[in-house]
């Protein structure tokens, strides 16, 4: 046995020096993106300076062995975007949000992807998932370039705090129609509109905002009966983001002043809303508000009222996201009044489709109906009858409006508009129809 051991010491040597040298040459042999990793502490770094092609071309060559990390694919996909790479940011930022769904800023990036690639409502979808903004513009273009700015800010700028605003002027004609109720006379009046307002956004920690939003109209009529009308509107509410769907609860009211006579009005709820983005393509909302509406004087006191509704609504893409439908159930019950036809239920439905043709061209037409139902029986008068009839009152009202809006200039776009109104009642004395039509000059800041 002794004389055996030096050439067991001697195999053993001869095997780690064999093992030592294969190692070697594994390494040696080995591709770069192999024998090292990623520095993504200096690719975020280069993202944030703006930096991106550098950025770009420091982590690419990684790209398939770190396709699992949310990170790297969101680094990456910054940096694509920020080159123009579009389609390959849009597979990247995907991608990282299957992993780490919660994430704000991909989100937000994913947001700006789209809208680059000319796909809006696909943006506005990606961008309402964390964004809450309340009195944007009604087209879809101005729409989702008020989101894409918000976050640009966010992401580029590191905006916490993000806002919008605006200023419109116009001139119009306010026609109402003849029908069984109305009283004087067909009548066709010039009208002077303007409006100002905007709304801010300030994202807090965790996935929570808080948004806020103020708007002020006014009109003025130039006929026999000089008439002004003005409104202040505002909302205060906070918001979190569960991955890609978003839940908000708030305030909002409105302070309205009608006429000469003044009528006065003032509104406000809570109300709760909550989106839920099905995929690129499809978002559903639902939402459900309390509100009271008050008469505090004058002739219209007694229709002062509590309202209770509940909405449902569907978001659709179309047309390779040029374009979108929309359309919004709600039903509910005025309750709380002193109206002489008691209180009533009400159900009604929303439809809107908006199209853009052209990077400065874009319009959109909808739909609305609402029906009153009413609980108590009561004498109504009839025109050309001696006696009143006894019933329940039932009325149905129609608005139908379309719209377009060309941006001539940067941030300024003109938008003429024309909207026809009928409410129909089985009470002839609520009967009414108007037809309005308008050019309004908008500046957004």
């Amino acid at each position: 046995m002794i004389a055996t051991r030096p050439s067991v010491g001697i195999a053993s040597l001869f095997r780690s020096i064999c093992i030592a040298a294969l190692v070697a040459s594994t390494l040696l042999c080995a591709p770069p993106a192999l024998a090292q990793q990623p520095d993504l502490g200096r690719a975020e770094m280069l993202v944030e300076e703006g930096k991106y092609q550098e950025a770009y071309d420091l982590l690419a060559p990684f790209r398939d062995a770190r396709e699992g990390d949310a990170r790297f694919n969101y680094l990456l996909g910054r940096a694509a975007l920020g080159t123009k790479r579009l389609e390959d940011a849009l597979a990247l930022l995907e991608r990282s949000l299957a992993q780490r769904p919660n994430d704000v800023a991909a989100h937000l990036a994913l947001g700006r992807a789209y809208y680059a690639l000319g796909r809006y409502a696909e943006a506005k979808i990606e961008f309402e998932t964390v964004l809450r903004f309340d009195g944007l513009p009604p087209d879809l273009e101005s729409q989702v370039e008020i989101y894409d700015r918000a976050a640009r800010q966010n992401l580029e700028e590191g905006r916490r705090l993000t806002a919008f605003g605006y200023a419109e002027i116009g001139i119009g004609r306010y026609r109402i129609n003849s029908t069984s109720g109305t009283v004087g006379g067909e009548r066709d009046n010039t009208f002077y509109n303007a409006r100002v307002g905007g709304g801010l956004n300030y994202q807090l920690p965790d996935n929570y905002a808080l948004d806020a939003s103020l708007d002020y109209r006014f009109s003025y009529q130039d006929a026999d009966d000089v008439r002004n009308d003005s409104d202040w509107r505002w909302r205060l509410a906070g918001s979190r983001a569960f991955g890609a769907n978003n839940l908000a609860v708030g305030f909002r009211g409105r302070v309205s002043y009608r006429g000469s006579p003044s009528i006065y009005r003032n509104d406000y709820s809570i109300f709760t809303d909550y989106r839920y983005r099905l995929d690129e393509n499809n978002q559903l909302t639902a939402g459900a508000e309390l509100q009271r509406r008050r008469y505090p004087e004058g002739r219209l006191r007694e229709r002062s009222r509590t309202t209770a509704t509940a909405s449902v609504g569907w978001l659709r893409s179309l047309f390779g996201g040029k374009g979108d439908f929309s359309l919004r159930g709600w039903g509910g019950y005025n309750y709380a009044t002193s109206r002489p036809d008691g209180d009533s239920s009400l159900w009604g439905a929303e439809a809107t489709l908006d199209y853009t043709f052209t990077d400065r061209l874009g319009g959109f037409v909808y739909a609305w109906w609402e029906r009153n139902s009413f609980n108590t029986d009561r004498v109504h008068y009839f025109p050309d009858a001696n006696d009143g009839e006894i019933l329940r009152r039932r009325d149905n009202e129609y608005e139908f409006g379309a719209s377009l809006v060309w941006q001539f200039a940067r941030t300024w776009s003109l938008r003429p508009q024309i909207i026809y109104i009928r409410d129909q009642s089985n009470s002839v004395g609520w009967n009414y129809s108007s037809t309005e039509y308008w050019v309004n000059v908008r500046y957004a800041f």
